[in-house]
């Protein structure tokens, strides 16, 4: 099989690597030259880093990234059997590309999307009937290097002859899929956000600290990383885009909070060098 991935950002590339590792010939695709080079070179570097710590071996490091071609031209993934979309998490711009690959894509290729909240009944409306039972979600979680969960998401129209070989091929590159039901924000985003929104809460508050109610999760709860920092991970800015997404599909309980909204709006997002949470200069 042969795989495409649209968008070079932080979550397509690593969708290509995973792709790459499990052993598949990857097309990584965006239109932005750039963005394209600085993905393939920061693949490179996690790969490196792999090798340094025993993950990987030298060969399969390389044997990975000679996998992977870099194509700006999207008609390229013509000759694909899967395609990933993993473009910016906007409804429109998710459309306009699938739009795109339903144009492209030979008939009997899968298309997936990475979104992490728009319900895939609602992105298959951009593509013609035909294709509609060829389509499913498959949301990767960030680091899709390192983590193992991917949320498989039917849609109303998606056949079995679809899901079963999606499950398939994700448990090959060492995944471990689950079937959710096709909702705004699926299953593990619903709970992850209702948590990030107490935590906030609970500083605005002045109930705890940032830094104590992250050592509360991780000591207490036995999170691997406490919520603070998961936020300054990702960036507060992409979890209140999240959370107004859960907020106008499911009401009260999903409104973000007005602090986490103050800090966005004054760049205290974390990420990049950027000061968040849990940062001195974020304070």
């Amino acid at each position: 099989m042969k795989i495409g991935v649209v968008g070079a950002g932080l979550m397509g590339g690593e969708i290509a690597l995973v792709f790459a590792l499990g052993g598949f010939e990857v097309l990584l695709n965006d239109r932005d030259e750039v963005v394209l080079q600085r993905g393939i070179d920061r693949l490179a570097t996690l790969l490196d880093k792999g090798v340094a710590r025993g993950m990987y071996a030298a060969e399969a490091k390389d044997e990975a990234l000679a996998r992977i071609t870099p194509a700006t031209d999207i008609a390229l993934l013509s000759g694909c059997d899967l395609v990933s979309e993993a473009v910016f998490e906007a409804l429109e711009v998710k459309q306009e590309v699938l739009k795109t690959l339903d144009a492209v894509c030979q008939p009997d290729c899968i298309l997936t999307s990475n979104t992490s909240t728009l319900p895939i009944s609602t992105l298959s409306a951009a593509l013609a009937p035909a294709r509609r039972p060829r389509f499913i979600g498959a949301h990767f979680f960030s680091p899709v290097s390192r983590m193992a969960l991917v949320e498989v998401i039917p849609s109303f129209d998606t056949a079995l002859e679809t899901s079963a070989p999606v499950v398939e091929i994700l448990r090959r590159i060492g995944k471990s899929p689950i079937v959710v039901k096709d909702v705004a924000g699926f299953a593990v985003n619903r709970l992850l956000h209702a948590m990030l929104i107490e935590a906030v809460k609970l500083v605005e508050e002045g109930v705890a600290t940032p830094e104590d109610l992250d050592t509360a999760c991780r000591l207490g709860l036995g999170h691997p990383i406490g919520p603070f920092a998961l936020m300054d991970a990702v960036s507060s800015g992409l979890c209140l885009q999240v959370q107004q997404i859960l907020h106008d599909a499911y009401g009260e309980r999903f409104r973000p909070p007005a602090l986490l909204k103050q800090r966005v709006a004054g760049g205290f997002v974390g990420g990049a060098g950027r000061p968040g949470w849990t940062t001195a200069s974020g304070r």
